[in-house]
C-alpha cells in the first residue's frame, strides 16, 4: 500500500518554520529524535471505487483519510489510476474493511490500475486491470454514486468530489475533499433501533507503520457519545 504520506516521507527531520532539513540534537529527556521513512501512526485503512473510462471500476487501498461532520479528507498519489479517475468522474465509494479482512487489503497493495504503470512504480507494482478479482472481493452496487462499494465490508460512505488539488513537494499526491452524500452499515454494527454505529462491535483496520491491526478493549468514551450505556456514564 502506497499513499501520499509514504511518497513524501523523509528520512531527515524537517524544520516546522521553514519546511526546509536541520539537525535535531541529541535528547536530553525520555524521548529519542528519530527519523523514520514513514508516518503511518495508526490510521484506518478504506477501500475506494472509482470509474475508470471505459466504466469498469478501479478498487485501491489507502490509509490516508480522515472525515469532519459529512466531509471526507484523502490523500492519494498523484500518478494513480484514482487521482486520474476523480479528475474526471468526480463520483467514489468508501468501503472500511473490519481486521479480518486484512489479507485482502493487503492481495491489493502491490496493484495499480495505472497502465502503463508509471516509471516511479515499476520496481514494486504491477497492474492489474481486475483488482476485486485479485483480491477476492465482491461489487455492490452504490445508490447515489456510480462506482461499486465492497460488499464484504461492514461499513460503505458514498460521495462526490468537492475539490481535488496537489499536495506534496513537488506535488506528488493529491488531496481531495468529498462530501459524503449516503452511509451504509451491516445491521450487526448498529444500535438497534438508532442512526448510530456501535463501537463496541464496530473496529476499523488500521494501519500502524506497515503493519495491520484492530482496536483494542475499549479504554472509555468522550463526553459527546451518544452510544455510552448508564453504567459507563456514571
Amino acid at each position: 500500500m502506497t499513499t501520499a504520506a509514504e511518497r513524501t516521507a523523509s528520512h531527515q527531520p524537517i524544520s516546522p518554520s521553514s519546511g526546509s532539513h536541520v539537525p535535531i540534537p541529541p535528547s536530553s529527556g525520555s524521548h529519542v529524535p528519530i527519523s523514520p521513512s514513514i508516518l503511518y501512526f495508526g490510521t484506518p485503512v478504506a477501500l475506494l471505487t472509482t470509474e475508470n473510462p471505459d466504466g469498469t471500476d478501479n478498487l485501491a487501498p489507502i490509509s490516508s483519510a480522515w472525515a469532519l461532520g459529512h466531509t471526507l479528507v484523502l490523500g492519494i498519489g498523484a500518478e494513480s489510476r484514482t487521482a486520474a479517475n476523480l479528475a474526471d468522474r468526480p463520483e467514489l465509494a468508501v468501503s472500511l474493511p473490519s481486521p479480518q479482512q486484512w489479507a485482502a487489503v493487503e492481495r491489493l497493495a502491490p496493484l495499480t490500475g495505472a497502465h502503463p504503470v508509471p516509471a516511479s512504480k515499476r520496481a514494486v507494482y504491477r497492474h492489474e486491470p481486475d483488482k476485486f478479482g485479485a483480491a477476492g472481493l465482491s461489487r455492490l452496487p452504490s445508490q447515489a454514486v456510480r462506482p461499486a462499494r465492497v460488499a464484504e465490508c461492514p461499513l460503505h460512505l458514498e460521495a462526490r468530489v468537492r475539490s481535488l488539488r496537489p499536495g506534496g513537494p513537488d506535488d506528488h499526491f493529491r488531496i481531495v475533499e468529498c462530501e459524503v452524500v449516503r452511509v451504509h452499515a451491516a445491521p450487526s454494527i448498529v444500535l438497534p433501533g438508532t442512526e448510530h454505529i456501535d463501537p463496541s462491535r464496530w473496529s476499523p483496520l488500521l494501519y500502524n507503520f506497515r503493519h495491520y491491526f484492530g482496536l483494542g478493549p475499549e479504554l472509555g468514551h468522550g463526553f459527546r457519545s451518544e452510544t455510552a450505556t448508564g453504567s459507563q456514564r456514571e
